[in-house]
């Protein structure tokens, strides 16, 4: 017999009956209009269950002996070069969980690394013993109150006293200490979490319109739904009404989007639960303030809600601890409600009264895309345009973030981005081999840095230092493209400046004006963006307002002309004494610079009134010269080649490190502005840069913006005209060794110092040259085989042989090279003798 259907405004959820046929009538659909849908299971566990009965008969028709959606009730969307199948449909009010890679909250999220992962999984341990230490502390406290307050003044009174008081404070100092443990874990992760991946879910082996999350314990579920939810609280906060008050008052006036999303979940058992769930892509806030409303928290929908909250109905058997089943758990939530609204004595406050106008909210659910692997791009993108067109304001940093990931969409659609890329990097080793989703991911920061790898130079290993640093470039050359050479003006004739293929796109995306009214207001514009963009790639984010100055109008206009030299070329050169190959490098350092735990750069500080007021007036391009200049100033005598180099190589490894940094005396570090200090210590954590001396060599200190700016202070950055320390000159190959020659009117340099700085610069320098010969002999390898593949081709397929004239001008080329080439062996025969002599 079937029971009756309980009334009340508070839907019914479908039967599994309904549920099969649903999904159908979704695969029916989906084969007649070519698009791929969903896993059939995330249909009949995520969709059917937080659909009503009669909303499900609403939407299947029947034609041909088959189950289709009606025609009203699904539409298809265009989304760049992919398209979306939409179910239009009404669904339980408390059925969506907010989308945790929402684009208002991605700058509370870090980069998906398994170091943070771990640290999370630390901080939720050290979070749970400092609860239990609390409430360890808090009963010390009664018993020693309870002692305290005693009658009687005999010694066993006393000793207890004593004895109660002692372990209050043993409790306490337990507890001051597992605080410290956290700081330093949330202190290791940045303050932050590393953001969730969600990849296309699986059916047969083959992706379908559907996400899915990697496996996580249940621990780390809940704290990370919680994470995402404060956070999305804290971006909604900037709202200029009560959106709660506003659903309970008029209703969801507005549809949002939403996709089916599973999240695997291990439990302390070693089972494994695999929960379908509809997941808010578009209102989110909505989807959230709706839970609050129904006073349904929304890690309970993706981890299991308790059995006690939502307790079976009088004389049926109790579940297990935690429903699994999205079907039972909105029934017994409607069932509540609808006792709750029946009730005369039920008050205003209650959710049976505030959730009435949004028992069902009208959806719109993607069942079914062309291209399933690029599904969360698409929906990421869909997200970011109706925000980016809407009224409630972004925070700063996402809203840049946003511009950015619509700039890098904008070089796809208009496919050059891989030709902006390939003109970045001419030295890559494969560019034609990009993986473009993969590489706007990369860039995007919503998934690993690994497609960058064949934008890395052939001879150069892979490690995630290098490719942080080929992902600065490329945002760099994205967002500072460079145009053409000016072409020679003709009097008689008006020009047009040629701006090349990749600056209207920038120009298009972020709807600047003009090149001619290229300003510095849009130089600063474009350097927030790029550095808010690549703020991103590391775990530890400090203020985008600490790259102000960085491009001016020239890099905004013509192109940021990066210097085209890898990391270990430019390290190389800076040992070998070449100070443009320090520049650059110090360029590539300064997001690192930035974005460290204890940051060297920061946005601007002190005053320009007086250093007295408000400490010395440093902008972050002033602390960039200072270090650059660094390098060839003589006015710095505690500044040498040995610190500069070990200062550069840890902080370009630092955002790697996996442990705490340890002193080699085996003396605790404290950070070089807390020497003196007795407490109250910044905790050292991974990542942190030991400040070294001026042999190279580790101290015992960390080093931090004090040490930073002690070591290069803001009278290195202005160099005064004529002073030794505003000459960039360097004992390179090709300059002027003569003993008796001076700068500026500065006595010869010392022969005894100028051996020891050659002996010192010559080992690099041999290094650059093996590593441009063998460089020079895997392009001669490549060209040769090249021309015996056409040769072999021209010989199968029987073509004439190529024009004389080009075989001639090929060949006086390469006789040409050949030429130098042997001048150079002959070169190198000198130096190996002279080798023998130094």
């Amino acid at each position: 017999m079937v029971a009756k259907r309980p009334d009340g405004i508070f839907p019914h959820i479908g039967t599994d009956a309904w549920g099969r046929n649903l999904a159908d009538a979704i695969e029916n659909t989906c084969a007649e209009l070519g698009v791929v849908p969903p896993p059939r299971q995330a249909i009949t566990e995520g969709l059917a269950t937080a659909l009503p009965d009669t909303e499900i008969k609403g939407l299947i028709a029947s034609r041909s002996n088959k189950k289709v959606l009606k025609p009203s009730a699904y539409r298809l969307v265009q989304a760049g070069d992919e398209q979306v199948l939409l179910l239009m449909c009404d669904v339980h009010g408390a059925a969506v969980v907010p989308w945790d890679l929402n684009d208002r909250t991605v700058g509370c999220w870090s980069p998906p690394v398994a170091e943070a992962s771990q640290r999370v999984k630390d901080l939720i341990a050290s979070e749970l013993a400092l609860h239990e230490a609390r409430k360890t502390a808090k009963t010390a406290e009664k018993e020693r109150e309870s002692c305290r307050r005693a009658a009687g003044d005999d010694t066993y009174a006393a000793q207890a006293l004593a004895a109660a008081t002692q372990k209050h404070e043993d409790a306490e100092r337990r507890v001051g200490e597992l605080e410290g443990v956290r700081q330093a874990l949330l202190t290791a992760l940045g303050g932050r979490r590393p953001r969730p991946v969600v990849r296309a879910a699986q059916e047969d082996g083959e992706p379908k319109a559907a996400l899915t999350l990697a496996e996580q314990p249940y621990e780390m579920a809940v704290h990370m739904q919680r994470y995402a939810a404060e956070n999305l609280e804290r971006a909604g906060k900037t709202r200029g009404y009560d959106l709660a008050e506003s659903l309970v008052d008029a209703g969801q006036l507005s549809k949002g989007m939403n996709v089916m999303q599973q999240w695997q979940i291990t439990r302390p058992d070693g089972t494994v639960s695999k929960l379908w769930r509809l997941a808010a892509v578009t209102g989110n806030n909505r989807a959230l303030a709706r839970l609050n409303i129904f006073r349904v928290r929304p890690e309970y929908l993706v981890t299991g809600m308790p059995q006690s909250l939502l307790p079976m109905p009088k004389g049926k058997k109790a579940n297990p601890e935690l429903l699994l089943s999205q079907r039972e758990i909105l029934n017994r939530l409607s069932d509540r409600l609808n006792e709750a609204a029946a009730k005369p004595e039920t008050e205003a406050t209650d959710p049976s009264v505030r959730a009435g106008k949004i028992a069902t909210v009208s959806a719109e659910i993607v069942i079914g895309c062309t291209k399933p692997a690029a599904l969360e791009h698409v929906l990421r993108t869909l997200n970011v345009n109706d925000h980016l067109r809407g009224i409630q304001p972004y925070d700063e940093d996402a809203r840049l973030i946003a511009l950015f990931a619509t700039l890098v969409d904008a070089y796809a659609r208009e496919s050059l981005l891989a030709d902006a890329l390939a003109e970045a990097f001419p030295d890559a080793r494969g560019a034609d081999l990009l993986d473009l989703v993969g590489v706007r991911d990369a860039l995007t920061a919503n998934g690993p840095l690994d497609p960058l790898v064949p934008l890395v130079p052939v001879g150069d290993d892979v490690s995630p230092a290098v490719l942080r640093d080929i992902a600065v470039r490329a945002i760099t050359a994205l967002v500072f493209p460079e145009i053409p050479p000016e072409a020679p003006k003709r009097p008689t004739a008006r020009t047009v400046r040629d701006t090349g293929r990749f600056w209207p796109i920038v120009r298009g995306t972020l709807q600047e004006p003009a090149w001619s009214q290229t300003r510095a207001k849009t130089a600063e514009a474009r350097t927030r963006l790029w550095s808010a963009a690549i703020a991103q790639l590391f775990l530890h984010r400090g203020n985008i307002l600490s790259a102000l100055g960085f491009f001016g109008v020239p890099e905004t206009a013509k192109g940021a002309g990066q210097d085209p030299r890898s990391l270990k070329v430019l390290l190389l050169g800076a040992e070998a004494g070449d100070a443009t190959a320090w520049a650059a490098l110090v360029q590539r350092m300064a997001p690192a610079l930035i974005h460290a735990p204890q940051p060297f750069i920061t946005a601007g500080q002190g005053s320009e009134a007086g250093d007295g007021r408000k400490g010395v007036r440093r902008t972050p391009k002033s602390a960039l010269a200072a270090l650059t200049l660094a390098y060839t100033a003589a006015s710095a005598p505690n500044i040498s080649r040995a610190l500069l180099l070990a200062f550069a190589k840890a902080v370009l490894e630092h955002p790697d490190a996996t442990q705490p940094p340890e002193a080699e005396s085996g003396e605790p570090l404290v950070c070089y502005g807390e020497r003196h200090w007795v407490e109250g210590r910044a905790p050292i954590t991974a990542g942190m840069v030991i400040a070294p001396d001026t042999e190279g060599r580790p101290t015992h200190y960390v080093a931090d913006k004090a040490w930073f700016d002690e070591t290069f202070p803001v009278e290195l950055g202005r160099p005064t005209p004529g002073s030794p320390g505003s000459t960039t000159t360097s004992t390179t190959a090709g300059t002027s060794t003569d003993p008796t020659a001076t700068v500026n009117g500065a006595p010869p340099a010392d022969p005894h110092d100028q051996l020891a700085t050659l002996r010192r610069e010559l080992p690099a320098r041999v290094e650059l040259v093996e590593s441009g010969y063998q460089q020079a002999v895997d392009s001669a390898h490549t060209l040769m085989t090249d021309f015996e593949e056409a040769h072999r081709l021209r010989v199968q397929l029987g073509e004439d042989a190529l024009p004389a004239e080009q075989r001639i001008e090929w060949m006086e080329k390469l006789t040409k090279v050949r030429a130098a080439a042997q001048a150079s062996v002959t070169t190198l025969e000198q130096v190996e003798a002279l080798i023998l002599q130094v």
